[in-house]
Order: structure tokens, then C-alpha cells, then sequence
């Protein structure tokens, strides 16, 4: 019988220590993980055109039905006054009490058929809400390859094409000239006799294409993109350039869902299966798991809210919307601080906690201390190394007074006391000195791309 996640957290004496302790290993993307380089590969979607796979990390949500659209509606906090067949969006959930349950992208594939993509979190919680709630609706799931059933293949396939040259390649592929499409839009264009369909769309803030269509048809169209891409420097890239690729969009890919306090959250813990729970990392440290908790806001999705409808939360959103919210930077860590932190495996003693490269988050739910003169200021999230930039950096929520360019922080790196995770070894916490920069940390991405 399948653990639910309410009698996991009972039987580790609440969500913290089984969040801390999760013996979950650390995401991966179940593609090729270099096809040349990482550096190289992180390169691409500012120099030429990056070729990313997208057909194994991600689930599909299939929602149908007559009442599809109205579901989404009411656990969604985006407008869909207007959201017509062919149009994409980023969906955003809160619970009752306003806090964030996650993101996705949502796509609307025909009269009544949504599809929505991305991490699980928020995916259970509108499945959880169409099931034990008045909606006529089915739901498909297509989980990512790490969870499907094996030698079963997804059920569609998806490429992104990324980078200053991939106008110019969909061209070359089409055979004509790409309408003009904002972000976010969709189109559908014949590439070798094939019907796709596209979102415009880039991970890492420059100009992409998000393809995609049937699972078996996907090959055909990965030949046509080869064959074509080799005159504009096409570079595929594998899955550690593209787990770093949100750093530059500053986009955080999985905060820690509000689902273990509120309304609703006894029900939905009896629902969901203790192996969506995920794991917790990182040297924030609190008695109380709503001090995790973030709003939209926090995490600059206050552009998606829309008090145009009713949904869950609306009341409770309202009023963080009124009150003073976290802002969304990067920071820039110090050089110094992260070469002393590598160079302590080297010495005598106890090391700091091992940095990885491209990416050093190590847990699901990444989460840092930020201080100012040993102060809380905020918390970290994502983490990780832009080539194109040579810089270090982690995404990071913090106070607005200490969210101005140039603002001097501290990052606490490593956990006391350790945890058992399987990816914390021995070591002693530091602290890394950063500099508050935007987000995004692209300035391409924050004033150009992102505008358009």
C-alpha cells in the first residue's frame, strides 16, 4: 500500500525533520548530462542556438471536460477572462491562506483540454481540488521518465530552441517567415511534413521556441532540427547546462509548496503519496514550516495575479497583497568566499560544504540564510555558475530594504547540525559574502525579451 504523505509526517514527528531528512536523492534531469560541455553548452543560448531537450523531466497534467476551465479558474490566480485555444500562460496556485503551492505552464490544446506542465507540486494540488470537489473533469497524468513506468515513453515529445539564432533556424525549418509572436504565445508550423505546435517561450531569458507534439513523431523532428541547425552553430545541450538555465531567468524552479498547514491540508496529505513530499536543504533553520511559506509575491509573480475572479486564497492574497512583500534579486557571491569555501577540501579540518558546479542546490527545496550584519534579511534559493556571466549566484528573497543593486548581503552555506540526507557529507557552515544584483540577472532577459 502506498504511504500517504499525513502518515509519513506522523511518523517522523512532523514535516521538518521528515523535509530534512528525506532520503530522496537530488533532482536530476534524466537526459544526456554534457553532449560537449556544460560550459560550452551554457554558452550556446547566448551565442548561437541551444538545442534542449524537454520529453523527460517534466510532467503532463491532461485536464478535460466541461467544467476543465472553470477549475482552473477557481485554484489558479491568474485571469482567464481571456485564454483562448492556442494561448499558453504561466499558472500560479495559492492555498486558502494565500501562500504559494507552485507554478507550472499551462496550455490550452483544444475546446475543454488543458495541459499543465511542469513540477508535480502544483499539478497535485489542482488534480487534488478537481477530485474531491463539484467538477465535471478527467485527468491524464504523464509523469516525468524518473517516475513513469518503465519502457513506457512519454507521451509527447519537447525541444527548445534558444538563443540569438533561433529565428533564423525556425525559419530555416519552416520554410518561412515566423510570425511575430509574443512571449508566451503559440503558433503551429509544419517542419518536415509534421504538424508542431510552438510556444514562444526561453528558459534562460534569450529568444526560444518550445516544440512539441506526438511522442512518435518526435525523432523526425529532432533529425530536421540537426540537419538544419548545423549552419547557425546549433548546440545540444545536456541536463547539467540546462538545470542552471532558470538562474539567468531568474525563475525558481521548486519552493516549498504551503501544503502542511491550512484549510485544507489534513485532506490533502491523506491524498497525496508520501513520494511527492521531496526533500529540504539548506542552512535556513525554523521550528515553524509556514516560515518557509512564500506568497506570489516573494517571488515576483505579482504580475500573474488577477482580483478579476474568484479563487482559492483570493481574500487571503489580497491582504499580502497589501502588506510589505519580499523582493526577488539575485546575489552575486563573492569569488574570494566561494574559491576559500572549494579550497577547504583541500586543508586540514572539517570542509565546508561541497559547492557543485553548474548547480549546487541539493535538495528539492533549496533554502539559505540571508543576513545583513547577522540579521535575517531573507532566504536564498537556487544556486549555481553562468558562464556567459563567470559569475556564482543564487536567486534569493529578501526584505525591501536590502533589496537595492549593490546592497552587501551574507549567505550561510552548509547546515548545522548536518542532516541525513544522502547528499550532505561531514562539514562546517560558512559564510559567503554577496552582492545584491536584478532579476533577471540577464540584462537581455530584464529588458528586452521579457518586455516584448
Amino acid at each position: 500500500m502506498t504511504e500517504s504523505a499525513a502518515d509519513a509526517i506522523a511518523r517522523a514527528g512532523g514535516p521538518l525533520p521528515l523535509l530534512r531528512n528525506a532520503q530522496a536523492r537530488p533532482t536530476i534531469f534524466p537526459v544526456t548530462p554534457e553532449f560537449s560541455n556544460w560550459r560550452s553548452e551554457q554558452r550556446s543560448w547566448r551565442e548561437s542556438v541551444a538545442l534542449l531537450d524537454q520529453s523527460h523531466h517534466m510532467t503532463d497534467l491532461f485536464i478535460s471536460g466541461p467544467d476543465a476551465a472553470r477549475l482552473l479558474s477557481e485554484t489558479g490566480v491568474n485571469s482567464f477572462a481571456t485564454f483562448p485555444v492556442d494561448a499558453a500562460k504561466q499558472f500560479v496556485a495559492v492555498n486558502d491562506e494565500g501562500y504559494l503551492i507552485g507554478d507550472a505552464i499551462l496550455f490550452h490544446l483544444e475546446e475543454d483540454v488543458y495541459d499543465l506542465v511542469g513540477w508535480y507540486m502544483v499539478l497535485d494540488w489542482v488534480q487534488f481540488i478537481g477530485e474531491t470537489g463539484d467538477y465535471d473533469v478527467t485527468f491524464e497524468r504523464d509523469a516525468n521518465t524518473l517516475m513513469r513506468d518503465a519502457g513506457v515513453p512519454p507521451r509527447l515529445y519537447r525541444y527548445e530552441l534558444q538563443g540569438p539564432h533561433s529565428l533564423a533556424l525556425m525559419e530555416k525549418l519552416t520554410g518561412a517567415s515566423v510570425p511575430k509572436t509574443k512571449f508566451f504565445g503559440m503558433a503551429t508550423f509544419e517542419i518536415d511534413g509534421v504538424r508542431v505546435r510552438s510556444l514562444r517561450h526561453g528558459m534562460a531569458g534569450q529568444p526560444g521556441f518550445e516544440l512539441f507534439g506526438p511522442w512518435e513523431e518526435g525523432e523526425r523532428i529532432l533529425a530536421a532540427i540537426l540537419a538544419a541547425g548545423a549552419e547557425f552553430d546549433l548546440v545540444r545541450v545536456g541536463a547539467k547546462a540546462y538545470s542552471s538555465a532558470n538562474l539567468e531567468s531568474a525563475w525558481v524552479p521548486s519552493p516549498l509548496p504551503a501544503i502542511f498547514t491550512g484549510r485544507r491540508s489534513a485532506e490533502y496529505l491523506a491524498w497525496l503519496p508520501a513520494a511527492r513530499l521531496g526533500s529540504l536543504a539548506g542552512s535556513f533553520v525554523a521550528d515553524d514550516i509556514e516560515d518557509y511559506y512564500l506568497t506570489p509575491y516573494d517571488l515576483g509573480y505579482g504580475r500573474s495575479v488577477a482580483f478579476d475572479h474568484e479563487f482559492i486564497g483570493r481574500a487571503a492574497l489580497e491582504r499580502h497583497a497589501a502588506a510589505e512583500q519580499r523582493t526577488k534579486v539575485t546575489l552575486v557571491w563573492d569569488p574570494e568566499d566561494v574559491a576559500a569555501a572549494q579550497r577547504s577540501l583541500y586543508e586540514e579540518g572539517v570542509p565546508a560544504k561541497y559547492i557543485d558546479f553548474p548547480k549546487a542546490r541539493y535538495g528539492l527545496y533549496q533554502v539559505d540564510r540571508v543576513s545583513v550584519d547577522g540579521v535575517d534579511a531573507g532566504i536564498s534559493h537556487d544556486v549555481g555558475y553562468i558562464t556567459g556571466e563567470q559569475v556564482f549566484v543564487s536567486l534569493a528573497s529578501v526584505a525591501p530594504a536590502f533589496a537595492e543593486p549593490g546592497t552587501r548581503v551574507v549567505v550561510t552555506w552548509g547546515e548545522e547540525p548536518t542532516s541525513a540526507k544522502p547528499a550532505v557529507e561531514r562539514h562546517r557552515q560558512i559564510d559567503i559574502r554577496a552582492t545584491v544584483a536584478p532579476a533577471p540577472f540577464s540584462r537581455f532577459a530584464r529588458e528586452t525579451y521579457r518586455t516584448a
